[in-house]
């Protein structure tokens, strides 16, 4: 008989409570695991590991919490720094997801003998006769499938990957289903947030956890003429408008930063799009290697839609050459590379 034996990533909100109850509804022996991350995390407080834990008494499964703090500071809070220290804008739940849902959590499931973890996010796992390989695709969630949040997990680990919200078109459905269970976390809010910065404040947080402090310097245009003052490099983004304090006859949004000379640079917005950009840290899903141009959808963005593209692999790197320039392409964020609903892979923009 198959070992249907998984191991469940719960956050106590109401996408791992139900996926708890479909597993056990699908015939899987069911564990659910909370890891502890960060204290006072939006994700990791006491509330969630009650939650998560009555949700898992109620349904008659296992829940067991790991600590896992000094990894998650290892891997997620100080890339997240070292990012910003280097003007780059991180993604931390693709880190996370990479070292600890689908690292950490793939280690301690087969520990506990499971052939299989699982999470709430709004993706798709499935065997591709056309590919000859499992692949991850996007959910049927629309505007939040979450295949992008993904694209870092290692290839080998597809097929021991299930989702059992695959299929959700959206998550009021989700919600039903735990308010028909009487799951008592069936209204409880989304967490928009990054989770170890639950007030939002990013600036703070660095300022708070690391060296990075207000440094004054000169904000400028591409030819190098002094604009305006800027209040630290980490306050900024690319394609940032509001907050530059400069009266210009046209509006000016920020292109870029010399980190050396401790300025932003600033121009009008067509001088934000891009045809082609380099892509490194690749994680490829669907190939070994990309032998050939290749024709592909690519997000830069989590929220942005997908846009029509040809990647060539450059050794370790990618190069993406846009059928149409791309408005505030940011270095730090993912790239990541679609053909269909299928995910290709993915890198970091450099």
């Amino acid at each position: 008989m198959e070992n249907k034996k998984v191991l469940l990533g719960m956050s106590g909100g109401v996408d791992s409570s139900v996926s708890a109850l479909l597993l056990k509804e699908s015939g899987y022996d069911v564990i659910g695991t909370t890891l502890e991350l960060f204290a006072g995390s939006s994700c990791c407080n006491i509330n969630t590991y009650i939650d998560a834990k009555n949700v898992c008494n109620q349904i008659g499964i296992p829940h067991f919490t790991y600590e896992c703090k000094e990894e998650f500071k290892k891997h997620i809070i100080d890339d997240f720094i070292n990012c910003y220290a280097n003007c780059k804008t991180p993604n931390p739940c693709i880190e996370c997801n990479r070292y600890m849902k689908f690292g950490i959590m793939w280690e301690k499931a087969k520990e506990l003998g499971c052939d299989y973890i699982a999470t709430g996010h709004y993706a798709k796992t499935e065997y591709s006769e056309k590919y000859g390989r499992w692949v991850l695709k996007k959910s049927k969630a629309g505007a939040k499938d979450q295949s992008y949040v993904l694209w870092s997990i290692p290839k080998e680990l597809i097929e021991h990957v299930v989702f059992p919200l695959a299929d959700f078109e959206s998550k009021d459905k989700i919600r039903e289903i735990a308010r028909n269970n009487n799951l008592k976390v069936a209204n409880k809010p989304d967490s928009e947030d990054i989770c170890f910065v639950p007030d939002g404040n990013y600036k703070k947080f660095l300022e708070t956890n690391s060296n990075i402090k207000p440094k004054e310097g000169n904000i400028v245009n591409k030819e190098g003429k002094i604009l305006g003052k800027h209040t630290g490099l980490y306050n900024y983004t690319i394609g940032q408008r509001r907050g530059l304090g400069i009266a210009n006859p046209v509006p000016l949004f920020v292109l870029g930063f010399n980190s050396e000379k401790n300025e932003v640079i600033v121009g009008e917005e067509k001088e934000l799009y891009q045809k082609e950009v380099l892509v490194g840290d690749i994680n490829l899903l669907l190939f070994d290697e990309i032998k050939e141009p290749l024709k592909v959808e690519v997000k830069t963005r989590y929220s942005t839609k997908s846009a029509r593209a040809t990647i060539i692999q450059e050794n370790k790197l990618i190069k993406i050459i846009f059928d149409e320039p791309q408005r505030a392409i940011t270095p730090g964020q993912s790239a990541v590379f679609y053909i269909d609903d299928i995910v290709v892979g993915g890198g970091k923009i450099i």
